[in-house]
């Protein structure tokens, strides 16, 4: 039987420079993870928004739209956080959505008041600035991973 009571070090292991690169891509894409919680909440935000600022009577287009684009917001971050390495791609479709939620009061909206513009470009600014803080932390993630050790 083979002893393995004592622990040695690791770097005379032949499957160093393997096990060293499959950790790097398993740990590369978590850089981003502090910016899920806050990309589920504008969702979550958004998608409530209708109801919390009563705006459902004043822009009655407007309530599904915003539920729709919350729970958008809010998918694309379960995604970021399901499958980093896979999702982190789509971080530029969050600031997609930001630009489509400053301009949708207008499109979307008939004669909307100062509270609803001021609530759709609160929100999508946020999901702008995330969405492209999310882009360049993934950017700068693979761009690290990809580099030779």
């Amino acid at each position: 039987m083979a002893n393995v009571s004592h622990r040695g070090d690791i770097a005379g292991h032949p499957d160093v420079t393997e096990m060293r690169e499959r950790y790097a891509r398993v740990l590369g894409g978590r850089d981003v993870v502090f910016m899920d919680g806050p990309v589920f909440l504008l969702g979550l935000y958004c998608a409530a928004s209708p109801w919390i600022l009563h705006f459902t009577t004043s822009q009655p287009a407007l309530a599904p739209h915003n539920l729709i684009i919350g729970v958008a917001i809010g998918l694309l971050a379960l995604g970021f956080t399901a499958a980093p390495q896979r999702m982190y791609g789509l971080s530029w479709a969050t600031s997609a959505i930001g630009v489509w939620l400053i301009i949708s009061p207008w499109i979307v909206g008939t004669a909307p008041d100062a509270g609803v513009i001021i609530n759709n470009v609160v929100i999508g600014g946020l999901a702008v600035v995330l969405g492209m803080l999310c882009a360049a932390t993934a950017a700068r993630a693979t761009s690290r991973s990809s580099a030779p050790m």
